[in-house]
């Protein structure tokens, strides 16, 4: 007798971009920008470097502070 197990508890899902996928969108080097907030490099010293705005590498960074690095949820 074959036994049927059937559960709701789903796979993980992303509820969010990871910031990996946020770095990658705008050609920014994920562990560089990663090694850019470990070096407690300032916005602008990182937006000249990747070349793009302040505002941009603002956002990354409060996405990491807010959220980590991903956003996975689920139960298995």
């Amino acid at each position: 007798m074959t036994k049927d197990f059937h559960s709701t508890r789903g796979a993980p899902w992303d509820w969010q971009p990871s910031l990996q996928a946020m770095c990658s969108e705008v050609n920014i080097e994920f562990n560089e920008f990663i090694e850019g907030l470990a070096n407690n490099k300032s916005d602008a010293e990182m937006a000249k470097e990747f070349g793009v705005t302040e505002k941009t590498i603002m956002h990354l960074r409060e996405h990491f502070e807010h959220y980590g690095i991903d956003s996975m949820m689920g139960q298995d």
